[in-house]
């Protein structure tokens, strides 16, 4: 009897580990295990197309994680998708001619903000706006081109 209940207790002790260790990896793999305030500031970029860019993405440098995407809107004026991007306070040496690219890591397509430190001597500061851009490079975009140009194509005479 004795031992039954401790073995029924390593098993539920051996399963909670198991439930925690799903739970960890779920939220690291959906960018949710950094919900804590962190402080920073706030930068933003303007693009056409965004593709699938969301709240939470990762905004890299030389492959560094040095903030987050945190918002996302429209300009009422010029229609353009705006990011807003918090940098950590580590990295407040970031150039002001410094270009944002939007690009895709992975099998899944998570998407990611590129920035590309340029030569000026000035910094950003929050609130600021960077204004060299790239879009999003959109799949179904290039894969509609690639057919259509195909289809243009004039059959080879035999």
């Amino acid at each position: 009897m004795l031992q039954s209940r401790f073995i029924e207790t390593v098993v539920g002790i051996f399963i909670a580990i198991g439930l925690a260790s799903l739970l960890m990896l779920s939220m690291k793999v959906s960018n949710l295990s950094s919900l804590s305030g962190d402080s920073g500031y706030v930068i933003k970029a303007r693009f056409l197309n965004i593709g699938g860019l969301k709240v939470r993405s990762p905004v890299k440098m030389a492959g560094v994680v040095i903030g987050r995407v945190t918002r996302i809107y429209i300009d009422d004026k010029t229609y353009d998708a705006v990011a807003e991007m918090t940098i950590n306070d580590d990295f407040d040496k970031i150039p002001k001619d410094t270009s944002a690219e939007i690009y895709t890591a992975g099998l899944l397509g998570e998407q990611y903000v590129s920035l590309k430190p340029g030569g000026e001597e000035n910094f950003l500061k929050d609130g600021e706006e960077i204004k060299i851009t790239s879009d999003a490079v959109v799949l179904e975009q290039i894969i509609g081109q690639f057919l259509y140009n195909k289809a243009a194509e004039k059959p080879e005479n035999k």
